[in-house]
């Protein structure tokens, strides 16, 4: 019998025992089930408990996925194998949002959760030919604790804490970029569709290249993209109420900034290449924290009278910061690089 204070006793983490590739599918299967409960829900309450369900999975699916894709991947291309993960998320947002407008304007919102219903049916078949099927073991208490010290590790959260002041200065912007660009650039509304398309496209590419980028060097790659987006945001504040050259440095930063996501995740993973699978989940948390913090921040600055105009400057700040972070990050490379010499 074994003692329940041997540290290497079994926990029962109920993801730990599953293969990758099972967990996925689990996940999408759960996926699957609460948009069909959404295009069916009777009720607000039931339509809002079946997307806290789905939106439940994003971090697990994500985190797998970016797993997965690091250990699939070539050595030397583990940055690249991310940036393409993240370019499926990009493209598909580029892709659904408009077609899913467009199916919701034309037969309703609840065919809209059902088409989605059925793309995630056929995602799910792609994975289950396509992802290599791998045996899962239950992790022991040592080897929890082991994935817990690797999240903690002060480089790891330094690799989070410059992804959330990225995110808070891109969702800055992203959360109130409609009345910004119609009231303050004298865009027409007819014409957002269309600068929101441009964005999300300039962003798969910016993505890719970014990807490549980081598998050179993670951190100046980091480095030199938010110097460049410093720059770009710059601009913008001089130029924000001027309609095409605000659009002509809003497509543009978001190829370079869309640069910035792959080797930021993917050093992250690096860092806990030992034990990525709960690093790997945080990552989604970063983001998120980032997100709701820019859209915060974005609202607080409105509620305050400052005006649309005043979000660049915001957003400025934000990457201000993260640079500072990505700055430290170089410079701890650098020394671990730096070879020793003998007396």
């Amino acid at each position: 019998m074994t003692s329940t204070n041997d540290p290497n006793t079994a926990t029962p983490v109920p993801t730990s025992g599953l293969s990758r590739r099972l967990l996925l599918l689990c996940v999408m299967a759960v996926f699957v089930a609460g948009n069909i409960i959404c295009a069916i829900a009777g009720s607000y309450s039931v339509l809002l408990g079946a997307r806290l369900l789905v939106a439940a999975c994003h971090g697990l699916f994500f985190g797998g996925a970016m797993v997965i894709a690091m250990r699939v991947a070539p050595e030397g291309r583990q940055t690249s194998a991310v940036s393409l993960v993240i370019a499926g998320v990009t493209a598909a947002s580029v892709i659904g949002v408009p077609v899913g407008t467009a199916i919701g304007d034309a037969y309703g919102w609840r065919v809209v959760f059902g088409a989605i219903a059925v793309a995630g049916v056929v995602a799910s078949g792609i994975l289950a030919l396509l992802i290599p099927s791998t045996p899962g073991r239950r992790q022991n208490r040592a080897e929890i604790v082991a994935e817990i010290r690797a999240a903690l590790r002060p480089v790891v959260l330094l690799c989070y804490a410059i992804v959330i002041f990225f995110m808070i200065g891109a969702l800055t912007i992203l959360a109130y970029i409609v009345p910004l660009l119609t009231e303050v650039s004298g865009v027409p509304p007819w014409f957002v569709p269309w600068v929101l398309f441009g964005m999300g496209l300039a962003g798969v590419f910016g993505n890719l290249i970014g990807g490549r980028l980081g598998d050179w060097n993670s951190s100046a790659t980091m480095v030199g993209i938010l110097v460049v987006c410093i720059g770009l945001i710059f601009i913008m504040t001089q130029v924000v109420t001027s309609m095409w050259p605000m659009l002509a440095v809003l497509w543009t930063l978001w190829f370079v900034g869309f640069g910035f996501v792959a080797p930021a995740q993917g050093r992250i993973l690096r860092e806990t290449r030992d034990a990525p699978n709960f690093a790997s989940t945080l990552i989604s948390t970063a983001f998120n924290i980032g997100i709701a913090g820019g859209a915060a921040a974005g609202g607080a600055a409105i509620a305050m009278g400052w005006g649309y105009a005043s979000l660049p400057w915001i957003d400025l700040g934000a990457i201000c910061i993260a640079l500072l972070g990505s700055v430290a990050l170089y410079v701890l490379d650098r020394r671990e690089t730096m070879p020793v010499v003998a007396a």
